[in-house]
């Protein structure tokens, strides 16, 4: 299984980018798919997950109203739209596929990261 992270870069206080994540010999559709993000000198935290079969998204507290997860099975890719974003928001985020309790956690699969930079 290989989840592949896309769409990093840098970019000022307040722009957008969009991350997608593209899964190659998975059955995409049956899981949660979602992104984690680790920042420098910081813990891994679970961002946003998108679940399998309603497709109810969930996110973490910091980023909601800015960031938007949806999928699309036919082409097996996932995308996180963010908007507003803030230096805060700068770190390496990876695919992951997710579960959703008091926290969104990791469930099994964790592909490789793309690095997201907000600076002025």
């Amino acid at each position: 299984v290989q989840l592949q992270a896309s769409g990093g870069g840098l970019v000022q206080p307040g722009g957008s980018l969009r991350l997608s994540c593209a899964a190659s010999d998975f059955a995409l559709s049956y899981y949660a798919i979602g992104w984690f993000r680790q920042a420098p000198g910081k813990e891994r935290e679970g961002v946003s997950c998108i679940l399998g079969s309603a497709g109810s998204t969930h996110y973490k507290d910091s980023v909601k109203g800015r960031f938007t997860i949806s999928r699309d099975n036919r082409r097996k890719t996932v995308h996180l739209q963010m908007n507003n974003l803030k230096p805060e928001d700068t770190a390496v985020y990876y695919c992951v596929t997710c579960g959703v309790g008091d926290t969104i956690y990791n469930t099994r699969y964790w592909g490789k990261g793309t690095q997201v930079t907000v600076s002025s």
